[in-house]
């Protein structure tokens, strides 16, 4: 994969997206950066289209922070050219400071003035607008975000949540271009977390900004995005709905950062591929297109998409090796007699012994994605013709 090339594939086809459109309002275009010897971003492309929420997505180290800091111009490119809406601020000898981007930034420590009330902070960046314009907007932006009635509290009488609430109406109070979240709800707990992601989304979605998030948080970039760029080495892996990238990765890395992922190898035979688990119909798997009749792919299963049932000895084809309790759901773990590994979740209800001989069968009900043999990237050029 060169690049930045793959998203130029299915990646790139329009998405139906509420409330967003097709146009581009911010583009980078083979952007690199390097910080000593070391190269943190290399030749990366990407579009993010107006009133969308894009989420960077990546382990730690992949490059996805260093881009936003890019994108708000805390960082000069070493190579390419970024433009917001209709100007350059990057590359060609051309470099916009932030301050002059138009582009809200939401910390994930917040810094919240603590000597400033809630309203005195949403208002920190409008000393400019006359007093009656600025009071109104901060009295929208604390209606907006929930925090009506606490405009006179101080950070420290405000919870987590309602913090993070006002670093948000903060960011929007100047009616920025784009807001760029970094890693936003990393300071919350579990349950909290969960809770400001839909509430975030609804702000940012009522405000009808376009805005770029960053995380690490698989959970978090699927629930909370329009769009995910799974990033992976100082590139882009794959751009797309949350539900593609999930369900139909283009890389191997893709799905396994994306979930718990195994792969099962079969054999493309006319309409079916055969594998250790029986056969699989061809119409049950996506795009497989009729130059691969005859030749070895391997299916990627979810652990919701295959079933382990006890049975009588003569029907088993695997034995449990591994159980993990989660609470609603267990994890199994069999070793197939074909020596590979297939990951089942059950509901925490169903009980199988470790070391249990086991019959396991493919129960997707949806179709799924595979790739040739031995093959890190799915060929979606000839896969989806």
């Amino acid at each position: 994969m060169a690049n930045g090339q793959l998203l130029t594939t299915a990646a790139d086809e329009p998405t139906e997206v509420s409330g967003t459109t097709d146009e581009a309002v911010l583009k980078l275009d083979a952007v690199a950066k390097r910080y000593g010897s070391e190269e943190v971003i290399s030749d990366l492309s990407l579009s993010v289209r107006d009133g969308e929420i894009l989420t960077l997505l990546g382990p730690s180290g992949c490059g996805k922070t260093t881009t936003l800091r890019l994108i708000a111009g805390l960082e000069r490119p070493d190579a390419g050219h970024i433009q917001l809406e209709d100007n350059s601020v990057a590359g060609n000898g051309r470099f916009v400071p932030p301050e002059e981007r138009g582009v809200g930034v939401v910390f994930q420590e917040f810094a919240l003035f603590p000597h400033l009330t809630a309203r005195e902070n949403v208002a920190f960046g409008l000393q400019n607008w006359g007093e009656e314009e600025r009071d109104a907007r901060v009295t929208d932006l604390l209606e907006l975000v929930g925090l009506g009635d606490h405009g006179d509290d101080y950070p420290e009488e405000l919870s987590g949540g309602q913090q993070q609430r006002v670093a948000l109406a903060r960011s929007l109070a100047p009616e920025p271009e784009m807001l760029l979240l970094d890693e936003p709800f990393s300071n919350l707990d579990v349950d909290l977390r969960v809770e400001m992601r839909e509430e975030v989304r609804r702000i940012i979605k009522e405000a009808g900004v376009t805005a770029i998030s960053v995380t690490h948080d698989q959970e978090e970039a699927l629930s909370i995005s329009d769009r995910v760029a799974v990033m992976n080495d100082g590139d882009i892996e794959q751009i797309d709905a949350p539900e593609q990238v999930f369900q139909q990765p283009k890389s191997r890395f893709v799905a396994g950062f994306l979930g718990h992922a195994s792969f099962l190898s079969g054999t493309v035979q006319g309409d079916s591929v055969e594998t250790a688990l029986g056969r699989v119909l061809r119409d049950d798997v996506n795009g497989l297109a009729q130059q691969y009749d005859g030749t070895g792919i391997d299916l990627l299963v979810r652990p919701d998409d295959v079933t382990a049932f006890s049975a009588d000895g003569s029907e088993t084809n695997g034995r449990v090796v591994y159980r993990r309790y989660l609470g609603p759901t267990v994890l199994y773990r069999v070793e197939l007699d074909s020596g590979e590994t297939i990951e089942c979740m059950h509901n925490h209800s169903d009980r199988i012994d470790l070391d249990e001989r086991v019959a396991v069968r493919v129960t997707a009900d949806h179709e799924l994605a595979w790739f040739p043999a031995g093959q890190r990237h799915r060929d979606v050029t000839v896969a989806d013709d």
